[in-house]
């Protein structure tokens, strides 16, 4: 296993991250299961896990508190905080009042004394980034976390916190944690450059594109649309819909790439995102224990300079042929009156 500087906090993790998204309820409900996996992962090298409060409302949380027992002081740490944890107006957000809450539940549900890196899971507009930054300083100083970073941020908020961090002499924003695969490169053209100037590590998710790139969905062949990640978002998969046409094409070309190189495309997808010289880690959420061994493979795969001008062939730089955060998309995008003139400015005259 190779190991990379976090963003210049000197903290060295593996270029490969277990994600724990899919512990408890919503993928693996078998606590034991879950333990035995993590394990698993790091007894192959790695040293990164990363989960968030929201993931199984919290029961993920838990698995991976129980999983490190006696093994905390190896592992960098890594969760995250946003989204709503129950009803109420004041149970999710980046406000001050939350995040200084909601670490507490996180180190109890984590059974540590600290977090190594604790994340803004999205933007929240509703509150000054400085209120933001200022709580996160805060912990770091009372030593409950060691550093912080967000996800899924566009580039224009991840510069307008760094600039805010500088006027108020708070700290700043240590890593970016985006979606990046091979059928989704926009942020290539603009989150990655910037957080590479800005000296950010960069831990990315989705490597298989929410399950497009497992080999399991391909062109001309039926589509189950009823069960796993298909019956989560069946917009994103259905082979009738124009949208997905060129997702298919490429599937096509890219498992035919892999078989040219001796591997899988799951193995091919997991490779891609750490030759960008962006990219510290790359974050692999299995469900099982074959999942976990089939990402570890491409793990150990290296792709030469002619396979990536391959693969730019098939899906060019910086093109998404996907939108891939379903769970969060901007309010200058969601919100009509922030793209729309009001009907008497826009009246001729």
């Amino acid at each position: 296993m190779r190991y990379r500087v976090l963003g210049g906090t000197g903290i060295q993790v593996s270029v490969h991250c277990l994600g724990a998204m899919m512990f408890g309820a919503v993928g693996n409900p078998d606590h034991d299961e879950c333990v035995r996996i993590i394990h698993a992962a790091l007894d192959q090298g790695i040293n990164f896990v990363d989960t968030a409060d929201m993931y199984s409302a919290g029961e993920s949380e838990e698995i991976v508190g129980k999983a490190l027992k006696g093994r905390r002081d190896d592992v960098v740490l890594a969760t995250k905080v946003h989204f709503p944890m129950g009803e109420g107006p004041n149970r999710g957000g980046n406000s001050r009042r939350w995040i200084i809450k909601e670490v507490e539940e996180s180190l109890r549900r984590l059974r540590t004394d600290w977090i190594d890196l604790y994340q803004i899971h999205r933007p929240d507009h509703t509150t000054d980034i400085e209120e933001t930054l200022s709580a996160l300083s805060d912990l770091v100083q009372q030593g409950k976390i060691r550093a912080f970073g967000c996800s899924t941020f566009p580039a224009d908020e991840i510069v307008e916190a760094y600039h805010v961090a500088e006027r108020y002499g708070l700290r700043r924003f240590r890593t970016e944690q985006p979606p990046y695969s091979l059928l989704a490169r926009g942020i290539e053209g603009s989150a990655l450059p910037v957080c590479r100037r800005l000296g950010m590590g960069v831990l990315t998710w989705s490597p298989l594109a929410s399950g497009f790139l497992t080999g399991r969905y391909r062109k001309g062949r039926p589509i189950d649309l009823s069960t796993g990640r298909a019956s989560l978002t069946p917009a994103r998969f259905d082979p009738a819909l124009p949208q997905n046409a060129r997702k298919y094409e490429a599937v096509e070309q890219l498992i035919e790439l892999a078989a040219d190189l001796g591997c899988t495309l799951p193995e091919l997808a997991v490779a891609f995102p750490i030759a960008h010289p962006a990219v510290t880690s790359v974050i692999i959420g299995p469900r099982t224990m074959e999942q976990l061994q089939n990402s570890l493979k491409g793990a150990s795969l290296t792709l030469d300079d002619a396979t990536l001008d391959r693969i730019d062939e098939i899906v060019p730089p910086g093109t998404d042929l996907y939108r891939a955060d379903g769970a969060w998309q901007a309010p200058s995008l969601t919100d009509t009156s922030a793209r729309r003139r009001p009907l008497t400015d826009r009246a001729a005259g």
